[in-house]
């Protein structure tokens, strides 16, 4: 039940007898995602609302654009020509197959394919920087049309890892490897690098694309001039050094690239900016494969696709005055978690004008982090390393189980729990980790609880 918040009043640091100490109620908080934020619905569909103070206009193009995230999309020639096109090489028939209502993506629970919802990234060395696979290209697609042959069919497995708190508690973590049976076309070539990436959930994207450039450039630390451990870096493209927001590695500066992005690498759909098919001059059945139109995915169903993204609200949260998630929240500037995943920022322009000037609660600097040989996965992209990985926002994670039925996390869903994807956190989270694993069962409760209010 949503709990109404009392008046919003800041309190100083307080002890609470042997319980603990609290962490002070901030202004505002409790609306991540400020006038945007959804008080109106909860659980199984908290990440299904529009931002609160959308104009008329733009709501009803939201879920126009909700239609087409939705719909699948049919191989061609169909009838249903606006949606036509699908492949010839796919990992998905729809957007809302890997974010099933708007939410986090998990892995196949016997490992095998297809993967839906789980991409893996393919590349070679090459002399500037990792290259698209020569037969394969960049992303693996463990689907097609017919007489089309699937790239591979890929499988997970898992080494149990067992591991002890400082208290004498177990727990065990899942590494997960991944193997590419049944090559469609010749063997892979022998330097080739996987990267497995899990699509996120939807949520508060347009906030995050309105942060402001400067607001992020402050953030960053690239030298640790201050000698704290962490040293968060800019993922930037191109001559115009834009800075790279989405994807686990930045990759995409924005949510129109991003979107277009996933139309062509899991869908097979062409865009005005991916105007080509994903297919390598040794797919031939792939290149001899009917287009849906030039682009596939008009302009005006891509826009709206693109404001759907965008405006995709932040809910509310539930407790964030209950004394137990403040001394979650305390504990979690105590282990330094803040230092990466920033509480706050205030949003400057934005493609939407409702989302300007938004006091949000992402916990994100969406900087590049060295996470440590755990979670590296050998691949560079732009500026990040094959140990790098840009912070993901923290906001709806206690929401995941209501609306995806599954607690997996991290960029390739090993993790099954919040508790285990802190366990997995390495390189400049090390130091956080390891006091993590220091603290006795009620304090981890009190963090644990503060991460599932968010």
């Amino acid at each position: 039940m949503l709990r109404l918040i009392s008046p919003p009043v800041v309190i100083l640091l307080l002890l609470s007898g042997c319980r603990g100490p609290k962490a002070a109620l901030e202004e505002g908080e409790w609306l991540p995602g400020g006038e945007t934020t959804n008080t109106l619905l909860l659980g199984g569909n908290a990440f299904l609302r529009p931002a609160a103070n959308l104009t008329p206009e733009n709501e009803q193009d939201f879920y126009s654009g909700n239609s087409f995230f939705n719909q699948g999309w049919v191989e061609a020639p169909a009838s249903t020509e606006k949606r036509d096109g699908l492949g010839p090489l796919f990992n998905a028939r729809t957007c809302s197959g890997c974010h099933f209502r708007d939410g986090k993506a998990e892995p196949p629970e016997d490992g095998k394919a297809p993967f839906v919802g789980l991409l893996l990234r393919l590349s070679i060395p090459g002399e500037d920087g990792p290259e698209p696979d020569p037969v394969y290209g960049a992303q693996l697609q463990d689907q097609a049309i017919d007489d089309v042959p699937v790239e591979a069919l890929p499988e997970i497995l898992t080494t149990e890892i067992q591991g002890s708190y400082a208290d004498g508690t177990s727990f065990s973590l899942l590494a997960p490897e991944y193997i590419l049976h049944e090559p469609g076309y010749g063997d892979f070539h022998d330097e080739l690098m996987v990267s497995p990436r899990i699509a996120p959930h939807m949520i508060g994207l347009g906030l995050l694309e309105a942060i402001e450039d400067s607001r992020l450039m402050d953030l960053a630390d690239p030298d640790d001039a201050d000698g704290d451990g962490i040293s968060g870096r800019l993922q930037l493209h191109g001559d115009a050094q834009a800075i790279g927001r989405f994807g686990w590695k930045g990759e995409a500066v924005d949510v129109e690239e991003q979107s277009a992005g996933a139309f062509s690498g899991d869908m097979g759909l062409t865009s005005r900016l991916f105007e080509a098919d994903d297919c390598t001059d040794a797919q031939t059945e792939c290149h001899a494969s009917m287009s849906g139109g030039e682009p596939e995915v008009e302009d005006h169903i891509l826009d709206l696709v693109v404001l759907y993204s965008r405006a995709i609200s932040v809910p509310v949260r539930r407790a964030a005055d209950d004394p137990d998630v403040l001394r979650g929240k305390y504990v979690f500037g105590e282990l330094g978690c803040g230092s990466c995943h920033v509480p706050s920022h205030t949003t400057g322009s934005a493609a939407l004008p409702e989302l300007e000037g938004q006091l949000i609660w992402p916990y994100t600097d969406l900087l590049l982090h060295d996470m440590g040989d755990g979670l590296a996965d050998d691949r560079p992209v732009g500026e990040a390393s094959g140990r790098e990985w840009k912070t993901p926002p923290l906001w709806g994670l206690g929401l995941v189980d209501d609306v995806g039925g599954h607690t997996r996390f991290l960029h390739d869903g090993r993790a099954r729990s919040l508790e285990e994807a802190i366990l997995w956190h390495g390189g400049e989270a090390q130091a956080s980790r390891d006091a993590f694993v220091a603290l006795d069962a009620r304090e981890r409760t009190y963090l644990l609880g503060f991460l599932e209010d968010l």
